[in-house]
């Protein structure tokens, strides 16, 4: 007994001077857990569905990017829009939609032309479409529809558009508080998103809701941050002859888009 007695002590002795080192050390080298990062105040707009199911969440992102729709330089509020509807006959139907067609500064351009919108050159084509693609592939003509006729807007190169601002009818870099899009026919979760950057910084990636063969808006306010890029990623296939969306047989999601809507870009 006395023995066992003795080893309690000992157990005893050691287990107080364990806890006295702990807070020893935690006192000498002062250690602090690093603190949450902080999160970004954005206000998200999102609806799925065909176009009826959309149109009053549409509405509210509209006024939150900005009241009034401005068709000419030199607004300072309100915000832009691009439906690719007024694109012209020798931009429609082929592979050569110009990078900058809506971002013009030249004073001849129309005002439609100066929205501030840059699409990023990566090296391959934009294509706009007046027959849901199906001069591409027939199967596109019962697969996608155009929310605002009569016009789609797609990239070929890869799965990402990316997209920077000016100000309206100049070439000065911008930014925008607010940018939308409208897709169609998103199939699979978590694959169409938008990511949102403040030059190199990410303020997120927000994910597209499902609605196969109708219209999914996405949509991102950020009250506190600047937009100078909006990375765009339309499911995760590639238009093409005899490619078949998931719905029609095929393998990949294949998703188009429609209106583009943002707030007023401003000089950085």
């Amino acid at each position: 007994m006395k023995n066992f007695s003795n080893a309690n002590k000992v157990i005893t002795i050691l287990i107080a001077l364990s806890a006295i080192l702990i807070t020893s050390c935690k006192k000498d080298y002062g250690y602090t857990p690093p603190p949450p990062k902080p999160t970004v105040n954005a206000e998200v707009k999102s609806a799925a569905g065909d176009s009826a199911a959309i149109t009053a969440k549409l509405a509210e992102f509209k006024t939150l990017a900005g009241a009034t729709l401005n068709s000419a330089p030199g607004a300072t509020d309100g915000r832009r829009e691009v439906n690719w509807d007024a694109v012209p006959a020798n931009f429609t139907n082929s592979n050569n939609f110009p990078f900058d067609f809506f971002g013009g500064f030249d004073s001849a351009l129309p005002n439609g032309r100066k929205r501030g919108l840059i699409l990023n050159n990566t090296g391959t084509s934009f294509r706009v479409d007046s027959t849901d693609f199906k001069e591409i592939d027939p199967s596109y003509a019962y697969q996608f529809e155009a929310f605002s006729r009569k016009r789609l807007f797609t990239y070929l190169g890869n799965t990402v558009t990316e997209v920077t601002f000016n100000v309206p009818g100049t070439n000065t870099p911008a930014f925008t508080k607010a940018f939308g899009v409208i897709f169609c026919d998103v199939d699979i979760a978590d694959v169409t998103t938008i990511e949102y950057f403040n030059g190199s910084k990410s303020l997120g990636v927000f994910k597209a809701a499902t609605a196969p063969q109708g219209f999914t808006l996405l949509g991102v306010s950020f009250p506190d941050e600047k937009i100078t890029r909006v990375k765009i990623t339309s499911g995760n296939g590639l238009l093409g002859t005899g490619v078949k969306d998931i719905t029609d047989g095929g393998a990949k999601d294949l998703v188009v888009m429609d209106d583009f809507i943002y707030g007023e870009p401003k000089a950085l």
